[in-house]
């Protein structure tokens, strides 16, 4: 049982459990961050199955939910619609601007997440298992057709929705910079053509707040 008004963040500092702890940091919402260790297969505890069924990172549980009552949400982008809409910050009140933020953020969650994931999988963790060049070649050329989707949209807007920067620049960035951090792969997707990705990301990353979110739950 959880004895605080605080929000209980479960999560792991991977990219898409990094755009909770951004956000949150961002919002300056009060929160405890608990790891879930997803290589000790922390998931599929219990405990945790009972605050997401689905055993991915991240979920939440926010005692002060709706109406003051307890609520409990799994699946990054929901979380960061409800964190928006909860702090009132990073989603555009005006209706039009509003609708281009959210399509954004599916674009990342339909889209940039799955293909920039399975790119590593193949590129990187799976490179001992799977010696059919195919799904390389496939997901690396998808990865590079996102990312110059992204850099055509940044190169006339500040930030991947338009002048504000927005819970969708949280829901991206994170994947982006996974591709260099993570999977060590900026050479080989020659991401240095993408300079205005380039420049976006980076001013995401000197964010102080950000900064700090990239943390949470590290280990």
């Amino acid at each position: 049982m959880i004895n605080s008004t605080k929000i209980q963040l479960y999560s792991l500092a991977t990219p898409n459990g990094q755009k909770i702890g951004v956000a949150l940091e961002e919002m300056n919402l009060p929160y405890d961050a608990h790891t879930i260790n997803i290589m000790k297969g922390d998931q599929f505890s219990p405990e945790f199955v009972a605050i997401n069924p689905n055993s991915k990172i991240p979920a939440i549980i926010d005692p002060m939910g709706p109406g003051n009552a307890p609520i409990q949400l799994f699946e990054s982008g929901a979380i960061l619609l409800y964190l928006a809409e909860k702090s009132g910050r990073f989603l555009p009140g005006d209706s039009r601007k509003r609708y281009i933020t959210i399509q954004w953020l599916f674009f990342q969650m339909a889209g940039v997440g799955p293909m920039f994931g399975q790119f590593g999988h193949f590129y990187k963790y799976a490179i001992e298992r799977c010696q059919d060049p195919y799904p390389k070649e496939r997901y690396s050329t998808e990865a590079r057709r996102l990312m110059g989707v992204m850099d055509k949209q940044l190169a006339v807007n500040p930030f991947i929705s338009g002048e504000e920067y927005t819970i969708a620049d949280m829901a991206i960035f994170p994947w982006v910079n996974c591709l260099k951090v993570f999977y060590n792969a900026e050479e080989f997707l020659k991401l240095g053509e993408f300079m205005h990705v380039n420049r976006w990301l980076t001013c995401c990353l000197n964010r102080p707040a950000v900064k700090r979110g990239m943390e949470v739950c590290k280990i």
